[in-house]
């Protein structure tokens, strides 16, 4: 049985983990208030993006873009999205298991890696699948200039055939205890707006095609920015959720412990007493 010395300490241990943990907590909840505002001020724009696009490519007779080729998949480069840091419950597990299970049923020929985050790129960089490039650190200041650097090497890399599709796979942001596992093919382009009829005539400046062939790049390029927003809200809404659950065990173990280090010491001051009353009881016989 553990003596109080070692009770003792192991309170201690537990209330400065706690104390971490609160801070944690605290700090990934501000993160979070800042990385909702920015996802919640992008989801707009691409939904609107998507609604000129669609209302662009029905005016169009016939479309015929690099970015909406579809071919068979044999070449596929996959986009795996996770954190730069742990200690967010399994966000990082899930989208790695994600990864491995679509890899599975899809059954590509070849596929190619783009790990966006360390916890992807420290995982996959141990296994056999090869990695094209890797993105870290790409959280700690996220631009649309960062996805745009990316999307240009992706739509490189479709255009000029070294990959048939671009797949991604992340945590879409629900709420802060739910983050939904999403995979998503970035390219080709769907093309989403062939069940969609003409509901007016309007006319381009310059023409239809021209405008088409200028927002489908740029359409790639928010998306990517869209779900990077996205799995960056996510990160802080787990983290918080671990940090408080952490918490709270903590402050259970606490009690745990000192009930445990209660009984111990009044068992020793019993046992003292016992010892005292009887030495006394043998001296008065």
């Amino acid at each position: 049985m553990a003596n109080t010395i070692d009770i003792r300490r192991r309170i201690r241990s537990v209330k400065n983990t706690q104390q971490i943990t609160k801070a944690m907590k605290m700090v990934a909840a501000a993160k979070l208030r800042r990385a909702q505002e920015r996802m919640y001020a992008a989801r707009p724009y691409a939904a609107a993006l998507r609604e000129v696009l669609t209302s662009v490519a029905t005016r169009v007779e016939s479309l015929e873009h690099a970015l909406l080729h579809a071919r068979e998949e044999h070449k596929v480069l996959l986009l795996i999205v996770t954190a730069d840091k742990g200690l967010c419950g399994a966000f990082n597990s899930n989208v790695i298991r994600a990864a491995l299970n679509t890899m599975q049923e899809k059954r590509w020929e070849f596929v190619e890696l783009l790990p966006i985050g360390r916890k992807a790129n420290d995982f996959f960089k141990r296994r056999s699948i090869p990695i094209r490039r890797e993105a870290t650190h790409v959280f700690q200041a996220l631009s649309l200039q960062t996805a745009q650097g990316i999307a240009k090497t992706l739509i490189d890399d479709f255009v000029s055939e070294k990959v048939d599709a671009v797949y991604v796979v992340y945590n879409e942001f629900k709420s802060i205890i739910a983050q939904r596992v999403t995979v998503e093919r970035l390219l080709p382009i769907e093309r989403a707006w062939d069940e969609v009829g003409v509901e007016a005539e309007y006319l381009y400046e310059p023409g239809p095609v021209q405008i088409l062939s200028e927002l489908l790049p740029k359409h790639i390029e928010f998306q990517l920015y869209r779900i990077l927003l996205e799995s960056a809200a996510a990160e802080q809404g787990a983290r918080m959720t671990a940090m408080e659950a952490a918490t709270k065990n903590a402050s259970d173990m606490i009690s745990h412990l000192t009930l445990t280090y209660n009984r111990i010491r009044q068992a020793s001051i019993t046992k003292e007493i016992i010892e005292i009353v009887s030495g006394a009881a043998a001296q008065g016989g």
